[in-house]
């Protein structure tokens, strides 16, 4: 079963396991800022959500680097959350949770709202679609994190308005350390200011469909 689209391990290493890693000097940089600003315990599990994990990228990958946060890894399809399920438990890592659930509907759940200090996506959607999706799910001082490739400014301007109705922060770009075939990739990060309101995210298919 291909679920990430590699043709050979060297590929695989590069445009997955490589562009997973290159996003850990940001979560580590949000990570220190929120412990500082929140006055926690630097011992505590920080707690992250990988969501449309496809076949665990970047969450496994996280969770393998980082076995002091506990990585939720959210996907709408069957097959690979149990793929993840089998290869999270194959290679013994402990720290991961594998959710079968659409974005939409696990974001208006009490078990998943505004729970985690971080949301993760990588290769989802567009940064309109995400603002919708991933902020619901990260508590009020929290942060999402986009990875995106090469220019992607546009991309993140058309997404301010979602990102203002969804209560984010001003969307801030850094390059991270990997890189495709058009450049280097970046990292979209949003803090959360405030709650999300209660509307959002909408029902399942309406914020592709129709974006903020």
């Amino acid at each position: 079963m291909n679920l990430t689209g590699a043709t050979s391990e060297d590929e695989a290493f590069q445009l997955h396991i490589e562009d997973s890693l290159a996003l850990l000097p940001i979560l580590d940089a949000i990570t220190k800022q929120q412990i500082a600003s929140r006055q926690e315990d630097a011992t505590l599990l920080r707690s992250i959500l990988d969501v449309g994990s496809g076949g665990g990228l970047p969450g496994v990958i996280l969770a393998i680097a980082r076995p002091d946060w506990q990585v939720t890894l959210l996907d709408s399809l069957r097959k690979r959350c149990i793929f993840v399920e089998k290869a999270t438990k194959a290679v013994g890592v402990q720290n991961t949770h594998v959710v079968w659930a659409r974005a939409e509907e696990a974001g208006q759940s009490q078990q998943h709202r505004e729970v985690y200090d971080i949301a993760v996506a990588r290769a989802v959607a567009k940064m309109r679609v995400l603002a919708e999706l991933c902020p619901p799910f990260v508590k009020p001082g929290g942060h999402w994190l986009a990875a995106k490739g090469p220019d992607c400014e546009a991309e993140v301007m058309a997404a301010e308005n979602a990102i203002h109705i969804l209560q984010g922060g001003p969307p801030s770009i850094s390059p991270v350390n990997a890189f495709g075939s058009s450049g280097q990739h970046m990292a979209v990060v949003v803090e959360k200011l405030a709650a999300t309101p209660p509307q959002y995210p909408r029902h399942p298919g309406k914020p592709s469909k129709r974006p903020l």
